[in-house]
């Protein structure tokens, strides 16, 4: 088999594995829910009052502004100053992409920065490497947070995810991903190996690669406005919050929600993200059983209790997946193409 087919056979796994899971946890999703449960979590998403999801959609919106701004702090200073608008359109078209290819958006913004403005893919690359790692600890931030502020319902909510339902499987109805994915990591950890081993060309591109990575990493300390990359970066995780929970106010059911629940349904919520495409199937599953787990008691059966929650998980989720399908389609529509330019690389301004 040749190099060319195996990079075919890894780019679909890439794709299809993924997909596949979301797509059998939405299937799953809905399924597992008796004929009573339906009934409510139809009759939860017609009444939802959407005045509410239309401003958490604006709030999301907002966020996307933010992080395409922010970006432009950590360009700065590796001798870049692209356009705004190129950076929201890769921002945007990067989010698209992550909804087919999970963590392929990352490589998307870098390659469409380079189209437009010839910033080299590498540097770009690592500036978005040093987001995430900060976005990272925000994330982490929040999760110390909930920990101070709800602990015991943390874990009670995690020892539900873990444990499954009997009809979801539990636990040994996932192993089977978990294998999977485990398998794929050490196949390409051994092939990365062999690789590097063999090829003195491959060790070389991964040296250079690395170099300019790491000059993108450490940008934000070359910066002379650190300060204002930190306010932008703790601005796009309030606006994330925000715009998550004031999703609760759609149902009348979850409108008093507890801010110890929105924050464990937000961290569940960004986990689903993480394991599956845009975390179709994932996101709504996690944060309904959040939702379930605060307001079960206060329903005379658990069918009601089950609908509202995956109702709310589902709104939510669907709501922001459809406004980055939207938003990152209209953008790469209106990304410019074939840029060219005549000498240095520092193209554009805001």
């Amino acid at each position: 088999m040749s190099k060319r087919s195996n990079k075919k056979i890894i780019s679909v796994i890439k794709i299809v594995f993924p997909m596949a899971i979301g797509l059998y946890l939405l299937w799953h999703f809905y399924t597992a829910m008796d004929e009573a449960t339906k009934e409510v979590f139809f009759k939860a998403i017609n009444e939802a009052n959407y005045s509410w999801i239309l401003l958490s959609m604006t709030i999301g919106f907002l966020s996307h502004i933010v992080r395409a701004y922010r970006w432009k702090y950590m360009l700065e200073p590796i001798g870049f100053t692209p356009k705004f608008w190129h950076r929201y359109h890769a921002v945007m078209v990067g989010y698209l992409v992550n909804l087919l290819i999970p963590r392929a958006g990352e490589a998307t913004r870098a390659a469409l920065l380079y189209q437009t403005d010839k910033i080299s893919f590498s540097k770009s690359f690592g500036t978005i490497i040093a987001e995430r790692v900060f976005d990272l600890v925000m994330l982490g931030l929040i999760f110390l947070g909930t920990i101070l502020l709800s602990f015991e319902d943390l874990i009670a909510v995690k020892d539900i995810i873990i444990a499954g339902s009997p009809e979801d499987g539990g636990a040994e109805g996932s192993q089977w991903v978990i294998y999977t994915m485990v398998s794929l990591i050490i196949g390409g950890l051994l092939l990365f190996a062999l690789l590097w081993a063999k090829l003195d060309k491959f060790r070389e591109k991964v040296n250079n690669f690395v170099k300019d990575v790491m000059n993108g990493v450490f940008a934000i300390f070359k910066s002379k406005k650190p300060f204002q990359f930190i306010f932008y970066t703790v601005l796009v995780w309030a606006l994330y919050l925000l715009f998550f929970g004031i999703c609760f106010n759609a149902f009348e059911q979850t409108e008093n929600f507890p801010i110890n629940g929105v924050l464990i349904g937000f961290i569940a919520g960004t986990f689903g993200l993480m394991f599956t495409n845009g975390g179709i199937g994932a996101y709504p599953y996690l944060v309904g059983i959040v939702v379930i787990f605060y307001i079960g008691g206060d329903f005379d059966t658990t069918e009601e209790a089950e609908g509202i929650g995956k109702a709310l998980g589902m709104i939510i989720w669907l709501s922001q997946t459809i406004m980055m399908i939207i938003l990152g389609l209209l953008s790469l529509v209106l990304l410019p193409r074939n840029y060219k330019k005549e000498s240095d690389d520092k193209v554009g301004t805001d």
